[in-house]
């Protein structure tokens, strides 16, 4: 049995705490804020409730994995979970307009050939291919091990990019695949949109990118009854169950080592704790580690509207407008069919969101609605009308939220997205054991990466390593 304080109380925290508290160790979380969930956060007026972080879960599994392992409870007794399907709507700049169904790659294969013709449908399908085969590859040393101290192959992309003569090299990054591969400025566009939802520019992410939209498509997408939030929820639940102990408003400012190793955190307040093991998952200005990076990448706008009027009977949960705009390439609507998060059902809550650059978005002023960020905000919005038509009239107020917002409440932000090969080894995060023996690391800037599913990931490798040592190597 072991002290353990654990730094941050986002999901990837959660997760390892929850873990530990059940092999017997006795555990601590010390959150700067007044709450927990991290990026997983929440805003409600007026009877209204928005996601403001993620709006959808993938990959499941990694969670009914953590509470299996932590209890009798299985997930799906501790939060509703909903498959959406569609899974998406897709709005292209020519007006092409197409539903691509929930897990199910035949489906989206005939829906895409229905809807563009000209053998789309079978050129994305053999893209798919290839995504899987990459998939094969990547899984283990990505997903389910910890980083291998020799990262060296994972620096070398996977994706079997198509020659396309033979004197011509073959796609080397996920918008040379598009041009070469898919052959049809819609599915390009679809492409892309999977990398700007995880952050990554299409135009220079690597071929091995291609591993997200195999992911979503063959694993589907859920979202979950009360908005995600629910789910932060439960795991919030199921860490004091297992008498793991929260300390709110407690900002850790640096981690205490003796005798080359981490023993304790030292707290703003001027506290000092002892521990034997220190899990950090969050920002700690001490640290110089990746998931410091503040002002560089990629985060969210994210615009919460209130609407009057009811949501319509088969209206779509998620709808992506895509644009040729330098600034706006697309716009995500959700408009999720839950109750719980309107005052009523002549009401609707609907959240837009477009990734921007962290860089464009870092003065805490840009955060109200007026301003940069209110012109944004319309441009946003009168965007979103082609998947909502009447939007504007129908809105009773929005609220603004910027990486500024983020930022303060995370301590990044930029929205960090999953581990890719390739790229040099530039997108792979920092490992889950650092530097400093005795401090681990979890959340979206440690293996394997951000994304709800790849944080509950890193929080189940951080403690493997603690519990099981040396020989930890993940899941079998």
């Amino acid at each position: 049995m072991a002290q353990i304080a654990v730094i941050g109380a986002g999901t990837g925290a959660l997760a390892a705490a929850a873990r530990l508290a059940v092999a017997g160790h006795l555990v601590t979380v010390f959150e700067s804020s007044s709450t927990y969930g991290g990026a997983v956060g929440r805003f409600e007026r007026d009877g209204f409730a928005f996601d403001t972080g993620p709006g959808l879960l993938h990959l499941p599994a990694v969670h009914r994995d953590l509470f299996v392992k932590t209890g009798r409870e299985p997930l799906e007794q501790c939060v509703e979970l909903v498959q959406v399907d569609p899974a998406s709507r897709h709005l292209f700049a020519d007006g092409t307009d197409v539903l691509l169904p929930n897990a199910s790659r035949a489906g989206v294969v005939d829906a895409l050939e229905a809807a563009l013709g000209g053998g789309a449908g079978p050129r994305w399908g053999a893209f798919l291919d290839r995504a899987r085969d990459t998939w094969d590859r990547t899984r283990r040393p990505l997903l389910e091990e910890p980083l291998p101290t020799d990262t060296t192959p994972l620096s070398r992309d996977p994706y079997p990019a198509l020659r396309t003569g033979l004197l011509r090299r073959t796609a080397t990054t996920l918008g040379e695949v598009a041009v070469r591969e898919l052959r049809d400025a819609r599915l390009a566009a679809l492409l892309g949109s999977y990398a700007l939802s995880y952050g990554f520019d299409p135009v220079n992410a690597p071929a091995s990118a291609a591993v997200l939209p195999y992911m979503e498509q063959t694993f589907g997408s859920w979202y979950v009854r009360g908005g995600m939030r629910a789910l932060a929820d439960a795991m919030y639940r199921r860490c004091l169950a297992r008498k793991v102990e929260f300390v709110f408003s407690a900002e850790v400012i640096a981690v205490r080592e003796k005798d080359g190793r981490a023993r304790g955190v030292e707290l703003a307040d001027g506290r000092r704790i002892d521990a034997e093991q220190v899990i950090a998952g969050a920002p700690v200005p001490a640290i110089p580690l990746p998931h410091r990076r503040t002002d560089t990448g990629t985060g969210r706008v994210v615009v919460c509207l209130a609407l009057r009027g009811g949501r319509p009977a088969g209206a779509v949960h998620r709808t992506v407008v895509h644009r040729t705009d330098g600034d706006l390439p697309m716009v995500t609507v959700l408009r999720p069919d839950d109750p719980s998060l309107v005052p009523d059902r002549d009401h609707e809550s609907v959240t837009l969101t477009v990734t921007v650059p962290v860089a464009d978005w870092t003065d805490t002023a840009a955060s109200r609605d007026a301003g940069p960020a209110g012109v944004f905000a319309d441009r946003v919005v009168a965007a979103a009308e082609a998947a909502l038509p009447g939007l504007r009239g129908r809105t009773l107020w929005r609220e603004v939220r910027t990486p500024s917002d983020t930022l303060r409440e995370t301590g990044s932000a930029a929205v960090p997205g999953p581990a890719l090969a390739g790229a040099g080894g530039e997108l792979l995060p920092a490992p889950n054991r650092s530097s400093l023996p005795g401090l681990f690391l979890v959340g979206g800037w440690a293996h394997p990466g951000g994304g709800l599913a790849h944080a509950g990931m890193s929080g189940a490798l951080a403690a493997g390593l603690i519990v099981e040592g040396e020989g930890f190597r993940g899941s079998q």
